[in-house]
């Protein structure tokens, strides 16, 4: 048995988490949030609620006592300086927890993506606490991008939100960086989560660098699976990784999508940038993902990207 303090523990990726971990039967598991008790814990004798400021160290060193990993899922966006990230290791480290999980669940690298600057910040904090000595345990999980958003609109996974992309599985169409077939990562939420699961059962010492592969294919070989799973060749926009570095998109058409964690105005005004940054990021390679957690649990099967999206747009218009 572990126990586990997961913070953040509201959003979804988190309770996608939450739901694999319940599932072992073998874990206590406490909710760290800013907000006071939710009905998640109802009937569920494994799960405890545990309201926290991430300001107040002491008041997180208390909660953590006795707890043996904690995953984290603050909202980096959220997180100025990455503050409370930062509180949040130093109180895990008082406390005595052996294994940190920062809130990464994403890419590899950040280039292009400013949003994401917090994550790199707290990559550097937890190579500083441990640069005279290992004082906390720590892997940056990394499964490159939910398999379920080329499902748009569809929603395929329990919790997590499906968002579109620059490749649009509904409308058949692509936006790609010239002269850049990127290699890009995909893996479902049921994967990442089942995947973290077993990882906290892992009697080795976790890699820093947790990367979990369920898919590893060029754009272009995405879209001849396209072409197979909807009938018809995509529409493709081209792109120049010149005007993407000035910030300029030049496509027929953006992203459309909102997102729980953020507000409509928000998420409109991030949708350029965030397609920007991806398209961006790709190019540069920070959606290669390595492949440490399919090398240490090699029994685990991943779900396959064709079947996958053969199974979500069988019968589509």
């Amino acid at each position: 048995m572990v126990k586990i303090a997961v913070a953040g523990g509201s959003g979804e990726v988190a309770r996608e988490m939450i739901d694999a971990l319940l599932a072992a039967k073998k874990h206590e598991i406490t909710i760290l949030s800013r907000t006071k008790s939710s009905s998640m814990g109802d009937s569920m004798p494994a799960l405890s609620w545990r309201t926290v400021s991430y300001d107040d160290k002491s008041d997180l060193v208390e909660a953590l006592q006795g707890i043996h990993t904690v995953l984290s899922f603050i909202q980096v966006m959220k997180d100025p300086g990455s503050n409370a990230q930062k509180t949040l290791i130093d109180a895990a480290i008082i406390a005595g927890v052996k294994r940190f999980a920062p809130s990464e669940w994403g890419s590899a690298g950040m280039a292009g993506m400013p949003w994401w600057a917090g994550k790199e910040e707290v990559r550097e904090y937890l190579k500083k606490v441990n640069e005279n000595g290992k004082v906390l345990g720590y892997t940056l999980f990394q499964p490159g991008l939910f398999l379920d958003y080329l499902a748009f609109p569809f929603k395929t996974a329990k919790y997590v939100t499906p968002l579109n992309t620059m490749i649009d599985f509904q409308n058949r169409r692509a936006i790609v960086v010239d002269g850049h077939d990127s290699i890009m990562t995909w893996t479902t939420a049921q994967d990442l989560a089942a995947v973290v699961a077993r990882a906290v059962e892992y009697d080795g010492e976790w890699p820093v660098i947790g990367g979990m592969c369920g898919n590893k294919v060029t754009v272009s070989q995405i879209l001849e699976i396209g072409e197979r799973v909807r009938g018809c060749p995509f529409t493709v926009d081209h792109v120049k990784i010149e005007d993407l570095e000035r910030g300029n998109l030049k496509s027929s058409w953006t992203l459309e999508t909102s997102h729980p964690s953020v507000g409509r105005e928000q998420a409109e005004n991030m949708a350029r940038t965030v397609l920007v940054g991806t398209l961006l990021s790709g190019a540069q390679g920070a959606w290669t993902i390595s492949d440490e957690f399919n090398r240490l649990l090699p029994e685990y099967k991943f779900t396959q990207i064709e079947e996958f999206l053969a199974r979500v747009w069988a019968g589509k218009p």
